[in-house]
This record gives C-alpha cells, sequence and structure tokens, in this order.
C-alpha cells in the first residue's frame, strides 16, 4: 500500500469515504490488478497527493475483491476516479489523465472560498461568537450574493437577534427559489414583524365586538410571534369565517405564516389546516 494511498473495502467505503468527506474531500481510484491503465494512473495520483497533502485524502479500492462498491459508482470501465465532497459524489473521471487535468479535478472537488468561510462562520456560531459569525456570512454574500446556506445562517443569527426586517432582506432574494427552510424563516420573520402592539387592549377590543377583524387579525399575529400557535389560529379562523376576504385575505395568511413556521407534519397544522379548507370552501 502507498504511502500517500489508503486501500479501502467494502465494508470501510461509508466510514472511511463518505463520512470522512464531510471533513475533507476523498478521492477513490478504482482499480484492478489487471488494468493496465490503473498502473499508468496510479503513481500520477499519488504524487499529486503527496503535493498536495492537507487538501484531499486518497484511497484505492479494488473492485475484484470489492464489488458493492463498484456497483454503488457503476464502474463498468476502470480506472474509474471519483471525489466526495460532503458525503456525496462531487465529480468523478475515466481513464488515464494527464496530470494538469487531474489537478483541475482535484480544484473542482475542493471547497470554494465562500464554502471554507461558511465552515469557519459554523464553528463561530458554535462557540457563541455572532458577531464574528455575521461579519464571515456577509464575506460569503460578497464572493456570491445567493448562497443559500449562507443567507438562511445569516438570516439565523438576526432572527436570534431579533433583527427581523435585516433577516427578511437577507432572504428575499431567495424567497422563490429557497428550499423549507427558507420557508420557515420567512413565515417566522413575517409574523414577528408586527408592529409593538397591546395585547390586553387588542383582546379588550375583541370581547366588546367579536366583528372586529382588525383586532382580531392582529392579536392572532402578536401570538403566533409569541409562541402560543393555537390560541393564535383559533382566532385567526374566527376571523375567517366572518370574512375571508378582509384585508386582502390577512387572517388566512398568518394562519398560512404559522403552519410554515410549524411545519407540514405538525398536529396542529394537519388540523387546522383542514379547519382553514372547510371554513374556505
Amino acid at each position: 500500500m502507498s504511502e500517500v494511498a489508503r486501500d479501502v473495502t467494502d465494508a470501510e467505503f461509508s466510514m472511511a469515504v463518505l463520512e470522512r468527506s464531510k471533513e475533507i474531500p476523498v478521492v477513490i481510484d478504482l482499480w484492478a490488478p489487471w488494468c493496465g491503465p490503473c498502473r499508468q494512473l496510479a503513481p500520477l495520483l499519488e504524487k499529486i497527493a503527496d503535493e498536495r497533502a492537507g487538501e484531499f485524502e486518497l484511497v484505492k479500492l479494488n473492485i475484484d475483491e470489492n464489488p458493492e462498491v463498484a456497483r454503488l459508482l457503476g464502474a463498468r470501465s476502470i480506472p474509474l476516479v471519483v471525489g466526495f465532497r460532503d458525503g456525496s459524489a462531487a465529480s468523478q473521471f475515466l481513464g488515464v489523465q494527464s496530470e494538469s487535468a487531474i489537478n483541475e479535478f482535484i480544484d473542482s472537488i475542493l471547497p470554494s472560498q465562500a464554502d471554507q468561510l461558511i465552515t469557519e462562520a459554523k464553528a463561530k456560531i458554535s462557540s457563541g461568537e455572532g458577531v464574528m459569525a455575521e461579519r464571515l456570512l456577509n464575506n460569503v454574500l460578497e464572493l456570491d450574493p445567493r448562497h443559500e446556506v449562507a443567507r438562511v445562517s445569516l438570516a439565523r443569527l438576526l432572527v436570534e437577534d431579533a433583527r427581523y426586517e435585516q433577516a427578511s432582506e437577507v432572504l428575499s432574494p431567495i424567497a422563490v427559489t429557497g428550499g423549507e427552510e427558507v420557508t420557515t424563516l420567512l413565515a417566522l420573520v413575517q409574523l414577528n414583524l408586527a408592529d409593538d402592539v397591546d395585547l390586553s387592549s387588542l383582546e379588550t377590543r375583541l370581547q366588546a365586538d367579536t366583528s372586529d377583524l382588525e383586532a382580531a387579525v392582529a392579536l392572532g399575529k402578536a401570538l403566533g410571534a409569541k409562541g402560543e400557535y393555537e390560541r393564535a389560529l383559533e382566532l385567526l379562523l374566527d376571523a375567517v369565517k366572518q370574512d375571508a376576504t378582509f384585508q386582502d385575505g390577512a387572517a388566512k395568511q398568518v394562519m398560512l405564516d404559522i403552519f410554515n413556521v410549524l411545519g407540514a407534519q405538525d398536529p396542529v397544522t394537519k388540523d387546522y389546516r383542514t379547519k382553514l379548507s372547510l371554513a374556505l370552501f
């Protein structure tokens, strides 16, 4: 076994490649003793691994002895070289390549400057250094304005610091294209963007006039921001039943925001989504 390339087996693949690639990129060389091109490629891979030690790890897998991983990676021909990062395959090439081409391949699987800053920012968040993390995340967005992980991480920091308007601005560019976490954060931000309200005053208004939909919507939103979701949803549902079109469907929209915060599988979401559908249709 080479000093710079570790042999791995089917049984070791998950830990040695998939899990390890979450810490450092891993390049796996699929080969066999009878394969002439494999013997040509191996010295080049090992030379580059030695020269770029610390940037990635090189492992080798004999497909004759370890057919499961070869099947998993679709190795119909060899040598097949696959680069892994963050637990999944990032790129690959087949056959013998030049040294410059292999170096370009290695470059393609290494974390970008933005990715490195994200890693640093997450470490700062874990250690409670929010100010430094925020600075790093803003640096990422200067490099890549649409970096979703950076925007979500920064928005989460801002929400924790009750800077909801800033969080909304950060999430705005990915509001449509972002994933479920973006939807959840946006909903949470919307709930908390409510103007400062006097809860007791709103409750008094509703007690005096149950048809005061302005008070009902404002109170429902404020209660949602406080995490009193079921109470908020009950008030908002009643408002929808009275007039679903009030303020362009404001009560319904706040209910949808609360559903997004709770998540689609939450029992409260399921219960009140059904009740909302019945009220509307």
